[in-house]
């Protein structure tokens, strides 16, 4: 019983919870689906973590989709041995994790000794910065130091398979039960942020910006620039 509620009740919940407060906050509170720039508080920290944050969350981003959501089959068709996945998942997974650590480490840090940005964050900016940090130290940990021990751990053969089948609606949630426990920790919190991201400025993940490389600057002109021409 324990089995079925963490790997089908827990994580169907929790997408339920994302999906339904995702719809919520779109149609009744629009303005707010944004994340607004603190760079008039502080520029320098900010200009390092950002860039490290984003860039790092979007390659584990594509090495989840690659290591999940692609069945092994189809690396075993392109002839892509399972040690050569393996460095590339050890190598650029453990830099993208890194970086990712180290991005949410300096903004966690710029959000607490920064005068403005700490008094001007919510319960909810503070939250989310330490959840993501929670959820992708637990995976680094588990891709820089996890493979390189002698129990190494093939995910692709039992999370992967999980995470498919909760998607057609049958759930093997029996191949979740002997996994190693740090990766069950890091599925379970990874969900567990999944449903916390409507109520979170972290909704900006949803709003794609496909035509902002088109967009017409914006141009902005000092006060003094303007008073001398005046």
């Amino acid at each position: 019983m324990t089995g079925i509620f963490w790997w089908v009740i827990f994580p169907y919940v929790t997408l339920a919870i994302m999906v339904f407060g995702l719809l919520y906050r779109f149609t009744f509170r629009q303005l707010t689906w944004a994340a607004p720039s603190t760079e008039f508080f502080e520029k320098k920290w900010l200009r390092l973590g950002s860039p490290l944050f984003h860039w790092g969350i979007v390659f584990a981003f594509i090495g989840h989709i690659m290591g999940i959501v692609i069945p092994m089959s189809f690396y075993e068709t392109l002839g892509i041995s399972n040690h050569l996945y393996h460095m590339g998942a050890v190598y650029g997974g453990g830099l993208a994790g890194i970086a990712t650590v180290a991005g949410l480490v300096i903004l966690l840090i710029r959000k607490i000794v920064i005068d403005p940005i700490r008094i001007h964050a919510t319960f909810a900016d503070f939250f989310s910065v330490v959840a993501l940090l929670i959820v992708a130290g637990i995976g680094t940990y588990m891709t820089v130091f996890g493979n390189f021990t002698p129990e190494e751990f093939d995910y692709r053969s039992a999370i992967g398979p999980w995470f498919r089948s909760l998607f057609v609606f049958n759930p093997q949630y029996q191949v979740m039960t002997g996994i190693p426990f740090v990766f069950k920790l890091h599925t379970l919190t990874a969900f567990g942020l999944f449903a916390s991201i409507p109520f979170t400025r972290l909704i900006h993940f949803y709003s794609i910006p496909i035509t902002y490389p088109t967009r017409a600057p914006q141009q902005y002109r000092s006060r003094a620039q303007y008073k001398k021409v005046k």
